[in-house]
């Protein structure tokens, strides 16, 4: 509740953000009821029940979002959802839930592929020499208490196997199924951290996947899920979005270099934007860059589904996986114009410049108004490129509106 009222208060809730979610341990440790077999609330942490804090969430005009796993425990070891996804989604549904994240662990063994696909998060130790393709036959699984499995084919970030038809993908459309037979919208997101290739199928099942293992506060783990989501911008689109996972703005000792450059590529990638941390402990640098009108209209756009994606990798060739130095260059269509991102991965300042005939939305040679997005400046009628300096760590995001006349 001190969350949900700082949402409002602190002018979150004005700038768009409407979720307050649960995560994981908010649950008893004991079990089930053992009439109804429905999970209980740990009733220290939810006196009122889960239910009773719904509704007071709901009457400051917020939603509701709760946490299960499709496994025998949850990542924290509490009662989760395998073999019980009717029951549960009947319970949220009856407690005024709103968003549900469903997570990926301690699947029983008979539930777990005989195989997973190569994944391009460093994290899960299946880097390979060529655009994060993989080169060992016996990953380290990113599930618990399970034997290793092989990679299904090593080829990232689109094999040709069908993992629609695997044992992952239908633990979620079971639940998938649960939360639809209920007379309530629920929100879904898969937390399924890019294990099978859920961008390939889960666009089908959810609202959200998640497409990498977990984030940090740390800036190497926020540029490595960078580089991973700048291959998937395909896959995200109106009806579902590649989760790079929430945002660590306000966490750990990041600067506000790294925070700006964190939140801009998150909303260009369109990512479902969470905040994970605690909101009356923020600074004013870091609510305006949570709440930056430009780049939370861009990211909720409701003309243009698609995301930006990399026009130009910069210091590396076009399409090369760097964990370290990903693409520089992004650009994007929307309902106010073109918004590029030039990003500085190095650890001293740039000058960098946006080309127009380089960026596919813009016509080279053309003259465009031009505003900085982050201070909500005009720049004025730019002709051919701008050019920008930039310190380390950060990234100019430039809203590129009606051609004009020079003059």
């Amino acid at each position: 509740m001190q969350a949900a009222n700082a949402v409002v208060s602190m002018g979150f809730k004005d700038a768009g953000y409407n979720y307050v979610n649960s995560d994981d341990c908010w649950s008893s440790l004991d079990g089930r009821d053992p009439t109804t077999h429905q999970l209980v609330p740990n009733a220290t942490k939810f006196p009122m029940g889960i239910k009773g804090v719904a509704d007071q969430v709901h009457g400051l005009g917020l939603k509701f979002g709760i946490y299960s796993s499709a496994g025998t425990m949850t990542c924290g070891r509490y009662p989760a959802s395998l073999g019980y996804e009717m029951v549960d989604a009947y319970t949220f549904a009856s407690w005024g839930v709103d968003y549900l994240k469903y997570d990926n662990c301690f699947p029983s063994e008979e539930w777990v592929d005989d195989c997973f696909a190569c994944n391009g998060d460093p994290s899960f130790d299946s880097i390979g020499k060529v655009n994060g393709s993989c080169t060992n036959s016996t990953p380290e699984t990113p599930y618990y208490s399970v034997p290793k499995r092989p990679f299904c084919a090593l080829e990232w970030p689109v094999d040709g196997v069908n993992y629609t038809a695997k044992y992952t993908a239908l633990r979620f459309r079971i639940m998938e199924n649960a939360l639809l037979a209920q007379n309530r919208t629920i929100l879904y997101s898969l937390c399924e951290w890019g294990v099978d290739e859920p961008w390939t199928w889960a666009n089908a099942t959810g609202n959200s996947w998640r497409m990498s293992n977990d984030i940090n506060p740390s800036w190497s783990r926020i540029v490595q899920i960078l580089n991973v989501n700048s291959f998937l911008g395909e896959y995200t689109n109106f009806y579902g979005r590649n989760d790079p996972d929430m945002l660590e703005v306000g966490n750990g000792n990041l600067t506000v270099e790294e925070e700006r450059t964190h939140f801009a590529l998150w909303a260009m990638m369109k990512a479902p934007l969470i905040m994970g941390t605690d909101l009356t402990k923020l600074n004013a640098s870091q609510v305006a860059i949570l709440q930056n009108k430009h780049l939370l209209a861009f990211n909720q756009d409701s003309v243009v589904g698609e995301p930006a994606v990399p026009y130009k990798w910069g210091v590396n060739q076009d399409y090369t996986f760097n964990s370290t130095f990903p693409a520089q260059y992004w650009s994007g269509a929307s309902s106010n114009g073109t918004m590029v991102a030039m990003f500085n991965p190095f650890n001293q300042s740039q000058t960098m410049t946006a080309l127009y005939s380089e960026i596919p939305e813009l016509d080279a040679g053309g003259c465009y108004d031009v505003v900085d997005a982050w201070t909500g400046a005009d720049m004025g009628c730019k002709e051919n490129s701008v050019d920008v300096t930039l310190a380390a760590h950060d990234t100019a995001v430039l809203l590129f509106g009606a051609k004009c006349i020079l003059g």
